[in-house]
């Protein structure tokens, strides 16, 4: 061996060994969305590149929710990243419970990220989640069966549109039914889904004084809408149904349409998991005619910190990991550029290997039409609203509406229990 490539080799072995004594386990709350497995199957490359390992905590949405919010408050220390999105971000960081992530490296170029969805992963204009990817919603619909029907989506349809095109394409005989939305309870599931139609048609949840309004006219109208549209054109079971059930729905035929996160695009129109991966159309998010404000939401699912971990270096190196160019670069590389994550970066969009895939100006429209600081007629936020309260009320109210959905009580009935229950909690919260 030459002296040249003996110096190499204890070169290579001293960093091996340097990396093996500082590696670490960290453990990691996430959902179990397409995205997220996928990030999984790729952590072997985190992995080799830093030395530490990574066990894995996946948990259906709402479980997700509720562990990783009591283990943060508790500061039980279960985790080192968690999963978290735009409501939670920064109301835990103004608590003192997240690690911020000012300090990643320039190299990282945080700058990249979407301005819409770093100012909601902010406190104070500091970063405090990263976001693996980013979304509003929109329209997936089965082009196959529009055309069947003798009708065509316009770009940026109306609710009368969707009604229309769900009556046309309902065979309820041959299991298709014209529309799948989220009617499992939730803050983050059906009231994430119900609160942009009542913000289409005019609603909010409270006034400037923070009194709940879901016993006004709006309300009732959104409410009616919903619910007759799930009864008469949705499937079997709507109620139960959250995104990877309908998700499942879409990608096995059954729903002409299905009006959710953007993300889903990637796996609607995945030739390996969808049957009619080559007849899905995209999109807006619809309004009612005469209100100009469409159901669309913003959301992030994002990588943060707990304070208190005892890992903080291994968990801010996995993140700058996750959510980077070259994360993406990897996916594509491995899976093809229609499977990168969606909606964090600019540069995504920039990309033209991008730019060729169906649904990404879409996508970028869509979210660029969601308005958090106006999504209604009157002043309001998005899907949720951004007090530590929301979870509780969001929760309760999703399962009056679930309820509702399920023919256990009227529309009436669910949001007369819902506007007491809201106006029980605000109360007692000293608004």
């Amino acid at each position: 061996m030459s002296l040249k490539n003996a110096l190499r080799a204890v070169t290579a072995l001293t960093l091996i060994t340097a990396t093996s004594a500082f590696a670490d386990t960290i453990t990691i709350a996430t959902v179990n969305n397409g995205d997220m497995i996928r990030m999984q199957g790729l952590a072997d490359d985190f992995t080799k590149k830093t030395g530490h390992e990574v066990e894995w905590v996946t948990l259906e949405e709402n479980v997700l929710r509720q562990r990783v919010t009591q283990d943060v408050a508790a500061k039980g220390g279960q985790f080192d990243i968690m999963t978290i999105g735009m409501y939670e971000t920064p109301i835990w960081a103004a608590n003192e419970w997240l690690v911020s992530l000012a300090d990643l490296p320039a190299s990282y170029d945080a700058d990249d990220i979407l301005p819409a969805m770093r100012a909601g992963l902010s406190h104070d204009g500091t970063l405090y989640a990263a976001p693996f990817y980013g979304e509003s919603s929109m329209i997936m619909y089965r082009t196959d069966l529009m055309e069947k029907a003798g009708l065509t989506m316009p770009d940026a349809p109306t609710w009368s549109d969707v009604e229309a095109a769900a009556k046309a394409m309902t065979d309820k005989d041959n299991e298709i039914y014209g529309v799948c939305l989220r009617g499992k309870a939730g803050w983050g599931e059906n009231m994430a889904f119900i609160t942009t139609v009542a913000n289409s048609f005019g609603a909010r949840w409270f006034d400037e004084n923070w009194k709940p309004q879901l016993d006004t006219p709006e309300w009732k109208a959104a409410v009616t809408f919903y619910n007759d549209l799930l009864n008469n054109y949705g499937p079997p079971g709507a109620s139960t149904n959250g995104f990877n059930e309908n998700l499942a729905l879409f990608q096995q035929g059954k729903c002409g349409m299905w009006i959710d996160a953007t993300v889903a695009a990637s796996f609607v129109t995945n030739p390996n998991d969808s049957t009619v991966a080559d007849s899905v159309g995209f999109a807006l998010a619809p309004n009612k005619e005469g209100v100009d404000k469409r159901a669309n939401w913003l959301w992030a699912w994002a990588l943060a910190i707990p304070a208190g971990t005892q890992k903080e270096a291994a968990a801010k190196q996995f993140i700058e990991w996750a959510t980077s160019k070259e994360y993406i670069e990897l996916v594509a590389s491995k899976e093809g550029w229609a499977n990168v994550p969606p909606g964090a970066r600019t540069s995504l969009y920039q990309n033209p290997e991008y730019q060729k895939v169906p649904f990404a100006a879409m996508t970028l429209e869509s979210i660029n039409a969601a308005n958090p600081d106006s999504p209604t007629v009157q002043p309001v936020h998005i899907q949720y609203v951004a007090i530590p309260e929301w979870a509780g009320i969001g929760t309760a109210a999703g399962q009056e509406f679930s309820a509702m959905v399920a023919g256990q009580q009227t529309v009436e009935e669910a949001l007369s229990k819902a506007q007491a229950n809201t106006a029980e909690e605000m109360e007692a919260a000293g608004y």
